[in-house]
């Protein structure tokens, strides 16, 4: 049998006031060429909590990513993002985004980086210094970031979409590449972040780090496969973990 679909939250109290999803997609068409990279994806990301995007490569999870902050080309459907049409310009200091590809000057320091997005932004003059120590990159400030390692560079990536009061961040897969320790410490850095009230939405094919966000959305092949916690996909499987809970959800379709 398949799985039941996924189901809304329920709906708040009487008289309590009605906040918008985070991101809000509905009937998300995006086709390239004669590929359909989305396939009529509905899903709203809750507010004030890390949900994670999960799925193998290939997807559609960067495709989603795009799409909410207005880079990617759309066929059908809409994108909501704080309330807004996606890619609105009202939105470009109040979303954070950090893509896979590199997002940094490699002739400048990452100080230097830094204290430039920061100026873009309009961020506050201490922004730079404070996500260095964030991102742990104090002891590479003054360092050329075309001489990073790649995890390093990542980070300075990173650091840059921290900068400012971001209210939503868009992460594609922030871990790939980073040791063990670093990834612990930035997972925590999110949990922190979403209990100020930030809304985070992070990518990414290492299925247990499921078990981190507050929410899991999975995607396979343009589809959502399924939209629920991570106890509830273990639950509804049956299965020890997130890997083979979502080998049981994909033979089950």
């Amino acid at each position: 049998m398949p799985p039941p679909p996924p189901t809304d939250p329920p709906p708040p109290p009487a008289g309590a006031p009605i906040e918008s999803p985070a991101i809000r997609s509905t009937g998300l068409l995006v086709k390239r060429g004669g590929t359909t990279a989305l396939d009529g994806l509905t899903v709203a990301v809750p507010r004030g909590q890390v949900v994670g995007l999960l799925g193998p490569s290939g997807s559609g999870k960067t495709t989603f990513m795009r799409a909410v902050v207005g880079t990617q080309r759309i066929t059908e459907g809409t994108v909501q993002v704080l309330g807004s049409p996606a890619g609105s310009p009202d939105l470009r200091r109040r979303v954070g985004y950090l893509a896979q590809g590199a997002g940094v000057y490699d002739d400048l320091s990452v100080l230097e980086n830094l204290r430039y997005f920061a100026r873009i932004l309009g961020a506050p003059a201490t922004d730079p210094e404070r996500v260095l120590q964030e991102t742990d990159l104090g002891g590479q400030a003054g360092q050329l970031a075309g001489s990073l390692s790649g995890g390093q560079h990542r980070r300075v990536s990173l650091a840059v979409a921290l900068l400012g009061t971001p209210e939503l961040l868009i992460l594609d897969e922030p871990t790939v590449g980073l040791d063990p320790v670093l990834r612990r410490d930035l997972w925590n850095l999110f949990a922190t972040l979403a209990s100020r009230g930030v809304s985070l939405l992070v990518s990414s094919h290492v299925m247990d780090e499921a078990n981190r966000c507050g929410r899991i959305l999975l995607l396979h092949e343009g589809r959502l496969l399924a939209d629920l916690t991570p106890a509830e996909l273990l639950e509804r499987t049956g299965a020890p973990d997130a890997d083979t809970a979502f080998l049981t959800l994909l033979g089950a379709t």
